[in-house]
This record gives C-alpha cells, sequence and structure tokens, in this order.
C-alpha cells in the first residue's frame, strides 16, 4: 500500500488547512495510509525553507494557507526548487475576492479564528440573557455584566436581547410590590445595573394594549393608573436603595436605551 505524507503549513493555527484535507482523503479507501503533520504559526522565509527541506526527505506533499502573498509566493516558489506537490488553498480566493472587491487584504494570520471567538462570545451572551429573563434564577445577576430593573412592560427582554448581541451577558428583574426582590440584586455592584422608568401614561397605553391582544378587558387593575403609580413607586424606593443609574425610556427605542447603557458601562 502506497503510503502520503501531507504537510499542512499555516501563519495560524493550521485548523482550516487539515479539515480540507481529512475532508478530501476520507475519499479514498487507502486514505489511512495518510499521514497529515502540521506546521502552525510560520511566519519567517526561513521556516518555510526548512519545512520544504524536510518534505523533500520524507516525500511529503504541502497544503498551505498562508494570507501573506509574499508567503504563498516564496513556499510555492521553494516547492517548484524541490520538484514538491503543493497546494495553495487560501490564495486562490483571496485573489478573486481581491479582484471583486477592487481592494487589498488585510493580510493579517487568525483573523478568522477572532471572528469565530467573537461569534461564540455573542451565542453566549443570548443563551446567558434567556436563561436569566425576568428574574428566573437571581444567581445571574452575581454574573452578569448589565442588570436591567423596572416594572412590567418596560422592555427588559428586548433590551436584554439587544445587548446579548453587542456580547453583554444581561439579566432582568421585574419589580412588583407584592414581591421582594431577590437578595442578589443589592449584593451586585451598583454601576452595573440600571433601572428603567417609564411615564405612567405610557405604560397605561402599553398594558392596555397589552390587555386587548390577549383577549382580556383593558379596564383591568394591572393597567389602572393607580396600579402603574403603586408600581413605579416601589421601583422608586428599590433603586434609591441600590443606588443605581435610572434610564427613563418613556419615548426611547431599543437601540438608543441600549446605546446609553454601553456608554455608561464603558465610562466605568
Amino acid at each position: 500500500m502506497k503510503r502520503l505524507r501531507i504537510f499542512i503549513v499555516s501563519d495560524s493555527i493550521g485548523e482550516t488547512g487539515e479539515l480540507v484535507a481529512r475532508a478530501a482523503i476520507s475519499q479514498y479507501q487507502n486514505g489511512s495510509s495518510i499521514s497529515i503533520k502540521r506546521f502552525p504559526q510560520i511566519d519567517t522565509f526561513e521556516h518555510l525553507q526548512e519545512i520544504a527541506v524536510l518534505a523533500k526527505e520524507q516525500r511529503a506533499m504541502i497544503l498551505y494557507t498562508l494570507v501573506k502573498r509574499e508567503m504563498r509566493d516564496f513556499i510555492k516558489k521553494e516547492c517548484s526548487l524541490h520538484s514538491l506537490h503543493c497546494i495553495d488553498l487560501l490564495g486562490p480566493t483571496m485573489n478573486a475576492l481581491e479582484r471583486e472587491l477592487d481592494e487589498q487584504p488585510i493580510e493579517e494570520p487568525g483573523l478568522v479564528r477572532k471572528l469565530d471567538d467573537d461569534y461564540f462570545k455573542k451565542i453566549e451572551a443570548i443563551e446567558f440573557a434567556v436563561k436569566y429573563d425576568d428574574g428566573r434564577d437571581p444567581r445571574g445577576l452575581l454574573t452578569a455584566d448589565i442588570v436591567l430593573i423596572g416594572v412590567s412592560r418596560t422592555s427588559k427582554t428586548p433590551l436584554s436581547q439587544y445587548l446579548a448581541n453587542k456580547r453583554f451577558k444581561v439579566a432582568n428583574v421585574p419589580l412588583v410590590p407584592e414581591v421582594e426582590p431577590p437578595e442578589e440584586l443589592f449584593l451586585i455592584d451598583p454601576a452595573k445595573c440600571f433601572g428603567l422608568i417609564i411615564s405612567p401614561e405610557k405604560l397605561n397605553s402599553i398594558r392596555r394594549e397589552r390587555l386587548i391582544a390577549l383577549g382580556l378587558s383593558d379596564d383591568a387593575n394591572y393597567a389602572k393608573l393607580e396600579r402603574i403609580n403603586s408600581e413605579i413607586r416601589h421601583f422608586e424606593r428599590i433603586v434609591e436603595r441600590i443606588g443605581c443609574h435610572v434610564i427613563d425610556v418613556t419615548n426611547r427605542a431599543v437601540e438608543e436605551t441600549a446605546n446609553l447603557i454601553i456608554n455608561q458601562i464603558q465610562q466605568n
């Protein structure tokens, strides 16, 4: 059985090259006879020369993912010099994109990894916001980046999700006069807590619409101004006890409120 070696040469970790190689190998019955060796973080011409010499000694094929054009050109010449079979996995696609976009590539190794990390941070933040929405588990207050408090229908949940998409872990707690707030709420840093206030008239309108949407009467106690004012007074007592920042969301879009919170967090 013929044995084959494949060298994966990369200026990052070489994961992309190895995935491509293994995907190709899986299509061959004799694929088990192929060995793969990674050469990650290659950033000098000297390293490329050494790899080419080693590949010649071991009769290896070279697959490379190098973002810098000069590095790609160099390894191609070295492979030609040593009569090595080499495949540029990244260059042709980058060249095509360069022509289509009429833009020079950044040529910074590892950017795709940074993008992946950013994506997973966003997913983690979104899952956190769902898990600790509406005061479901007060333990989340202690590990959250941002804590939102407010009476019902002050956009705590959509605001939490919007901030989660900005990679912030957000927990929110509804404040109801009949229910004592969780103890954890008074243990957190007040700088990361934001109280959301809204005018009684606006809240009355929002709650009445909500009741109608649910097929209920819009004159329920939940939407009455007397009840709303009672909830707001309770909210103000809790906010004073915590010492947190308060934002009036009466005529603000979620995005605008989120930007105010982000700016405040960054200043802190």
